[in-house]
């Protein structure tokens, strides 16, 4: 596997986050752990699909654990490592910046390129 060098560090956080969903389900998991169908249920929007695959995707670069309890009915919950809470907490005033100029955010037409 060849090693990834980033220009600076925010090329290196945005590599982590990759996509939109990633921060939505950062900030779904910030009160604590959640089974699969509370993540999605926090994040309108997801596909099943797309959530499986962004969860393995977090879990592998060391965002999220997911914690399978050998029970019947199986269960696994996810919750963030103390690296996705250091991205979560670094995410916080972006979203605070959205939350502060969202109407303006809204009003802006869609390009030709979406």
């Amino acid at each position: 596997m060849t090693k990834r060098t980033y220009t600076c560090g925010l090329d290196a956080a945005i590599a982590v986050m990759g996509g939109k969903w990633k921060g939505l389900i950062l900030f779904a998991l910030h009160e604590g752990p959640l089974r699969f169908g509370q993540v999605r249920r926090a994040v309108p929007g997801i596909s099943e699909r797309v959530l499986i695959l962004q969860l393995r995707e977090m879990e592998n670069s060391g965002l999220v654990h997911r914690e399978v309890y050998h029970q019947v009915p199986p269960k696994v919950e996810y919750s963030l490592t103390g690296f996705g809470q250091t991205l979560n907490t670094a995410l916080g005033p972006l979203g605070e910046w959205g939350e502060e100029h969202m109407e303006r955010i809204e009003a802006i037409p869609p390009s030709e390129s979406r």
